[in-house]
């Protein structure tokens, strides 16, 4: 009898239970003009709930009880606004806040960025979505839901060394800035994110530019460029720590800390992170640290900041691939490091073969307002780099490296085993300035930019078996590149009416390369070379209406060869800069739950540097000049809202890439053993052929569900269509198409105690797919038998990482 009372005063009572859990919403707007504030950061003081506001302004809180609150809500640039509410049934509020007098940092990155109506493709990833995804794996992967990007790891589990392309150009023809500073090495045009571990952690939004984009600051952008911005001063003081653990050994740690805008506009912000991972492949071991510590004043009409960060990496080298017959029996073989006796046995692998490098960049960032529609902003920037990989050498013959034969009794010894170690000794510095003015009809950029670059290339014996006096840390070649590199433009978007905009944007880029000194087969690199380019840009922007509009451009880019060209150049090959010409024809469409962008692209190129299998005059393989290639397709990308508690995001890439009247060149083997065994080299004539590394077809789907409040999942997948590994349009030289997935799990836990309490867990590659992201290979005759050496990069299977953000 007791139990039933229990139960009928547990039901009489529900109702009232149910009713007492009460709703609190609202919208946040700007006090001087009424429109809505996204990203506001809301926090019930009893309780020490928290959300952020919409798209639209709005905020939501459930499952409240009746009582009084305090809630403060805090936005940057905004003063801070404290709403007392006293709850008793279901309550919709609107809240002021009233803009403070502080210039924003956003002006700053501007100047080389697209915007709504400049007629250029582009994505936006804003900072929570970075958050959402950041596991500790380098930037690239945190890219690779965007439209045409592939993404690579040398160590299969995205940490270590890493590379990126678009649309099928690398990471050498993407221009890359951080907060408007070139990134790319200006020698090689290359770009390693293994040298800034964890940077995603600092950065609050990333533009990328598909194509050759707007005018920007460093290396051409010669197929895409990618635009970091780092985090802007947070409202609010806080600190946070961000722990992650998972497969391979992987384990990354951070911490962070702002001071919040204080009332007189200062800030300051840091993070500490160290990031350690043994890798899928053998030995491939990463050892990351970084920090970057960002300062900052803001005023009335003046904006001032200083941001520094560096990055120390030592990784067990891995860029070698694994064999193709090795793929199926032991597929993370690392031939890297072998050693062998006077006979050629196998006895070990060399426990230090590793990559070590420092990379520091100092950025001082100033915005200045002389009116309400006049800035001037600047960037001067200093960015140094220092290291060097050293690598076990079997048998090496000391001729190679300058040195003369030994004597040993009566005993010549003309080879021995060694350890050397090739180092970049490299300083890197200049100067951005951009005049940005905005009238009725007109928003006019001007900018201009110098940088100089100095690098010394050179390389030790640091241990050798056999060794004459001298040999040992005697430095065996030395060459250094000085590199000038200055550029100027105008850009313009002028409003022709209310829905049709052109844009003008015309660049003038000159550059002054030199080098001097031997390479480390010891021929002489002296040599000198200057560029002028000039790269005009223009197109049309058409708004249908408020959700839908049209968008055209052609622009022309021209980029000068890189050193590693320069270098391996036979003395009679004849070097042209590379030109593009890009088309773009889009359609954006953007309503409350679906949004829709679609272009079509044209990219022609004159003269590109492509891999032919040509050789030297001493065997290396060189880059080609060929006249005509091109790369045509079609991006897609689609969001729907679902419903309210989920989102599907999609997009699909199209394309074909080519190259006219292409030549393959493969080596004679037989001609090195007898020389009159001729030719040199074999020519095929194979005519029309696949670009390679470009894929015909690739696309992802992300699907996030937030099944309550504060617990959410993510599924996300991959497909890549078949990759040719060289020119030649061949299968057996090929990687196979692939389809990869992840899912992963998000919990947010709201309690007094944190700002913030977040679990994360995530599981890549859920299908447990076998599949290679990238290789080299080398083909070659040899008694009239085609043969081949080459290497492929396996992605490990499933595997996952857990992570746990505390931020007080």
């Amino acid at each position: 009898m007791k139990k039933i009372l229990i139960n009928l005063l547990f039901v009489l009572l529900m109702p009232f239970s149910i009713s007492a859990q009460i709703t609190l919403s609202g919208k946040i707007i700007n006090q001087s003009n009424g429109s809505t504030l996204e990203g506001a950061q809301l926090r019930l003081k009893k309780s020490n709930q928290t959300t952020v506001s919409d798209v639209n302004g709005e905020f939501r809180f459930e499952n409240m009880k009746p009582g009084h609150y305090e809630m403060i809500v805090s936005h940057l640039g905004f003063t801070k606004a404290i709403e007392s509410i006293e709850l008793t049934q279901d309550n919709y509020v609107t809240i002021s806040m009233k803009e403070k007098v502080f210039l924003s940092d956003e002006i700053v990155v501007n100047a080389t960025r697209a915007s709504d109506k400049i007629p250029m493709t582009y994505t936006l990833i804003d900072q929570k979505k970075i958050k959402q995804q950041n596991h500790g794996t380098d930037l690239p992967f945190l890219l690779q839901s965007t439209p045409s990007l592939v993404v690579s790891s040398d160590a299969g589990s995205g940490i270590g060394y890493t590379n990126l392309r678009i649309r099928g150009t690398d990471l050498t023809s993407i221009n890359v800035t951080l907060n408007g500073v070139p990134v790319n090495d200006p020698e090689s045009h290359a770009v390693y994110f293994v040298d800034l571990p964890d940077l995603a952690s600092s950065i609050d939004n990333i533009q990328i530019q598909r194509g050759v984009g707007t005018s920007s600051n460093g290396s051409a952008a010669f197929g895409a460029s990618i635009n970091l911005k780092t985090e802007s001063p947070s409202t609010d003081a806080f600190a946070q720590i961000n722990s992650t653990v998972g497969a391979f050994g992987s384990f990354k740690n951070t911490l962070s800390f702002g001071t919040g805008l204080s009332d007189k506009g200062f800030s300051l912000n840091g993070r500490l992170s160290k990031i350690n991972s043994d890798g899928y492949i053998d030995r491939a071991k990463s050892d990351l640290k970084s920090y970057l510590l960002s300062a900052s004043w803001s005023g009335k009409s003046t904006n001032i900041k200083f941001v520094a960060t560096s990055g120390i990496e030592k990784t067990y080298q891995a860029w070698y691939g694994v064999p193709k017959d090795s793929l199926a029996s032991n597929p993370t073989y690392n031939p890297a490091g072998a050693m062998t006796d006077s006979l050629g046995n196998f006895t070990g692998y060399y426990p230090n073969q590793t990559d070590n490098y420092q990379q520091d960049y100092y950025q001082l960032l100033v915005a200045q307002q002389f009116r309400s529609n006049l800035y001037l902003t600047s960037s001067i920037f200093l960015t140094q780099g220092k290291g060097y990989y050293e690598e076990w050498e079997n048998n090496k013959p000391f001729s190679e490296y300058g040195f003369p034969d030994i004597l040993i009794g009566d005993q010549t010894i003309s080879s021995t085993d060694l350890v050397q170690q090739k180092w970049l000794d490299n300083d890197y510095y200049g100067i951005n300035l951009a005049l940005q003015h905005q009238s009725t009809k007109f928003n006019t950029t001007i900018g201009l930019g110098w940088n100089n670059y100095s690098g010394d290339h050179f390389g030790y014996i640091s241990w050798a078996k056999f060794a004459s006096v001298s040999m040992n840390d005697t430095k065996w070649y030395e060459s250094t590149g000085n590199k000038k590199d200055f550029n100027t433009f105008v850009k313009t978007i002028f409003q022709i009416t209310n829905t049709l905009n052109l844009f003008a944007d015309m660049q003038l880029r000159t550059i002054d390369y030199s080098i001097t000194g031997i390479h480390d087969d010891l021929h002489d690199l002296t040599q000198n070379h200057q560029f002028t380019f000039f790269n005009p840009k223009a197109g049309l922007h058409y708004s249908l209406d408020e959700n839908n509009s049209f968008y055209a451009s052609v622009a022309l880019s021209n980029r000068e060869p890189t050193r590693t060209i320069y270098r391996d150049a036979s003395p009679t090959q004849k070097i042209f800069s590379e030109q593009l010409i890009n088309v773009e024809l889009g359609f954006k469409h953007n309503a409350k739950r679906v949004s829709i962008a679609s272009n079509l692209f044209y990219m022609d190129y004159t003269n590109q540097f492509v891999l032919t299998g040509k050789i030297n005059d001493v065997g290396a393989a060189i880059m080609t000049n060929v006249p005509k290639s091109f790369r045509f397709g079609i991006e897609s990308s689609v969001g729907w809202k679902v419903m309210k508690k989920m989102d599907i995001a999609a997009n699909l890439t199209l394309s074909s890439n080519k190259i006219n009247n292409f030549t393959e060149y493969v080596d004679n083997w037989n001609y090195w053993d007898d020389p009159e065994n001729e030719p040199y080299q074999f020519e095929n004539y194979l005519g029309t052929t696949t670009i390679s590394f470009s894929p015909s077809a690739t696309a992802n789907v992300n699907i996030n569900y937030q099944i309550l409040k504060g617990f959410g999942l993510v599924f996300n997948s991959n497909y890549v269509s078949r990759q040719y590994i060289d020119n030649t349009e061949s299968i057996e030289r090929s990687l196979d198409p692939y389809l990869t997935g992840s899912f992963q799990v998000n919990l947010t836990v709201n309690q007094h105690f944190f700002k913030t309490f977040e679990i994360s867990a995530i599981l890549n590659n859920v299908f447990n797919t076998a599949y290679e992201s990238n290789a080299w290979v080398y083909s070659y005759i040899y008694n009239n038998e085609r043969s081949k050496l080459d290497g492929y990069f396996p992605q490990a299977g499933i595997h996952g990482m857990i992570g746990l953000t505390v931020r007080f």
